[in-house]
């Protein structure tokens, strides 16, 4: 297949999908033993420095021009890390990970709205069948739980949070004024920072950081580096060659590289009744990368 600008958009959200899904047994495993809130702005924190180093000496006087925008790139991105660690603490992964599906539909939306991004029919097929896998895959392919699930307070500030996140993608392209990827990172990512840490700074006070466990160390520097200054990179990119909708949906293989890692690491495999869910995502993604629309 040639390289094309689009190829390379895929081949970064692929490797976005491996890398974030790595987070989630990561964060489930610090989680006991520090707020999330805390969490995220300490990820923030570690993916601020680490892409500082790498651009400090790339950065002009004239990327720091309107500089509001970064803090609304950050800020949505920051929005949904926090909403959804406050749904999380009313509500279950399950709900939370079913109102998530929402989340290209609702780019597709914005990207409208934004950039005039028109979702094809064929995009618009792909995106139903991998909500569907996605959700197959989520309730384990039990349709009665499917069926009964609520739509409480917890499920509402979480769609809040999947509508920052939806948003924060064509947004990053809307605001771009063709300062260097990794310059545009950067700043976003100072901006999600300032706004984690306004939210969570008296529990960053609070924290007693000596007495940690070494595995929340090892959560912080791979969610900062890996997960956020890495994914945040690859999204940014992508973003600028692809539309956001076809961006987001790569949040739908997320579950299966959750699978792959959780039964690698000996946690058990799932049942084979969720299959069918996972070809679903697959044949969709396809899809989706081959429509050169």
């Amino acid at each position: 297949m040639e390289q094309t600008p689009a190829v390379k958009g895929h081949a970064a959200m692929i490797v976005f999908a491996a890398v974030i899904s790595v987070s989630f047994s990561l964060g489930h495993i610090a989680a006991p033993f520090v707020e999330p809130a805390v969490l995220t702005a300490a990820r923030f924190l570690i993916a601020a420095i680490v892409l500082g180093g790498v651009v400090w000496n790339s950065i002009d006087i004239e990327h720091l021009a309107s500089a509001w925008r970064y803090l609304v790139v950050g800020g949505l991105l920051a929005l949904y890390f926090i909403l959804m660690f406050e749904a999380l603490r009313i509500t279950d992964p399950v709900s939370t990970s079913a109102v998530f599906t929402l989340t290209p539909l609702m780019s597709a939306l914005f990207g409208f709205i934004l950039l005039r991004q028109v979702t094809t029919p064929l995009v618009a097929v792909a995106l139903l069948m991998a909500a569907g896998g996605a959700l197959w895959v989520i309730f384990r392919g039990d349709t009665v739980a499917l069926l009964g699930l609520k739509f409480g307070r917890g499920e509402q500030l979480f769609f809040i949070g999947c509508a920052a996140h939806a948003l924060y993608t064509p947004m990053g392209r809307f605001l771009n004024r063709g300062e260097p990827l990794m310059v545009y990172t950067f700043a976003s990512i100072c901006g999600g920072l300032l706004v984690t840490g306004a939210y969570s700074a008296p529990q960053i006070l609070s924290t007693d950081w000596l007495s940690v466990p070494w595995v929340v160390w090892v959560a912080i520097l791979y969610l900062g580096i890996g997960a956020t200054a890495g994914t945040v990179s690859l999204v940014q990119y992508a973003t600028l060659r692809l539309p956001s909708v076809k961006v987001m949906a790569y949040g739908y293989l997320v579950p299966v590289f959750v699978i792959l890692w959780e039964g690698m690491l000996g946690h058990g495999w799932v049942t084979f009744i969720v299959v069918p869910g996972v070809v679903a995502i697959i044949l969709a993604l396809v899809f989706l990368i081959t429509d050169d629309s």
